[in-house]
């Protein structure tokens, strides 16, 4: 069911919402959070799409917000709000309200969205596009818990990587970040297999590829070991090689889909590792809202140290490894939880 408003307010849009509610026979509100999605026109459908996906698993409030800049300086000056609610199979198992904002009312789009957020529910925002540089002092950011931006689809993103270091506030996260949870949990595993000590690392990708930049960083800072790019053609992430005293261990991927294991002394095996959808990304996002300080760590570290021996002690690879692992099992409970309480995170690509 959908309910078009033209120069409307937020109390109008409430009040929509619970007629909606009341019309599709469901008055009660049974969702998590209120997720916040911050984009333009032109891919607002496909972030929407996305976010409709991850409420079957995270039912949740979803508001669009997209600022409308006329080109006309007497349009730029009247202020207008005008919204598209959802309720029902329109809105996946949540609601949705699509806020375009004009004039004046674009540089005031917080208060907008205060009135429609959940009451004594946790806020996440997420920034499609067009991410601030600090988005803990935007002010739509401010309102929120978990504040999710992508560097993958800036105009410079190993800039916007450098970026989001030196502006880190606990409740950032990535996409970028997201997108290699897969790739660290498998090099945890193969760590596990054997006993030895890492001595060098090696990264192939995509050139100015966020992911593979933050899975450098992350494996330069655990195992505190020089860690080299390689360039390829893609898509993204294609693989890695540690050197160690045991032989050599490599996880390549040339596909974007299945990967091959290689350990020293034993038999090839192929393991998925397929490119995850926005969907999926934005849905482990939501099963944690608590600061994930792997992704803080993995950050401060920095792009321009890649490459250079680290002057601290090496870190036992045993208990690179344990620690790895234990990053990553933190998941499995909070998906659990993030179906009786307010969501909780994770992390891929």
């Amino acid at each position: 069911m959908k309910f078009d408003l033209t120069d409307t307010t937020a109390s109008k849009i409430n009040k929509t919402l619970v007629q909606g509610r009341r019309a599709i026979g469901t008055p009660a509100v049974g969702m998590v959070l209120t997720l916040v999605i911050v984009t333009d026109e032109e891919n607002a459908y496909d972030a929407l799409k996305a976010a409709n996906e991850a409420s079957h698993e995270h039912p949740s409030r979803t508001l669009v917000v997209i600022k409308r800049v006329s080109r006309s300086p007497r349009d730029r000056a009247k202020a207008r709000l005008d919204a598209e609610v959802r309720v029902g199979a329109d809105a996946g198992t949540g609601e949705t309200v699509v806020l375009r904002l004009y004039g004046e009312v674009i540089n005031h789009a917080q208060s907008v969205v205060l009135p429609l957020l959940l009451p004594d529910a946790p806020v996440v925002v997420w920034w499609a596009v067009n991410a601030p540089l600090d988005p803990a002092k935007d002010p739509l950011g401010a309102l929120a818990q978990r504040r999710v931006t992508d560097t993958y689809a800036a105009e410079h993103p190993i800039q916007e990587l450098s970026a989001r270091a030196d502006t880190y506030t606990p409740g950032d996260t990535d996409l970028s970040w997201t997108r290699i949870t897969p790739w660290r949990s498998m090099l945890a595993a193969a760590l596990d297999q054997v006993q030895c000590e890492v001595t060098s690392v090696e990264v192939e990708g995509e050139e100015f590829n966020p992911s593979v930049e933050l899975l450098a960083m992350w494996l330069a800072g655990r195992l505190a070991v020089p860690v080299k790019r390689a360039l390829s053609a893609g898509p993204g992430l294609t693989g890695v090689r540690m050197e160690t005293d045991f032989g050599p261990i490599s996880l390549g991927r040339s596909d974007g889909s299945l990967a091959t294991l290689s350990i020293d002394g034993q038999p090839n095996r192929a393991v998925a590792l397929k490119r995850r959808e926005t969907a999926e990304l934005i849905a482990e996002e939501l099963r944690r809202l608590d600061p994930d300080d792997t992704y803080a760590t993995a950050l401060k570290f920095g792009v321009d140290r890649l490459g250079e021996p680290e002057e601290q002690t090496r870190v036992p690879v045993a208990e690179a490894e344990a620690s790895a692992t234990a990053d990553d099992a933190k998941a499995q409970p909070a998906a659990a939880a993030a179906k009786k309480a307010p969501a909780k995170k994770a992390a891929s690509k």
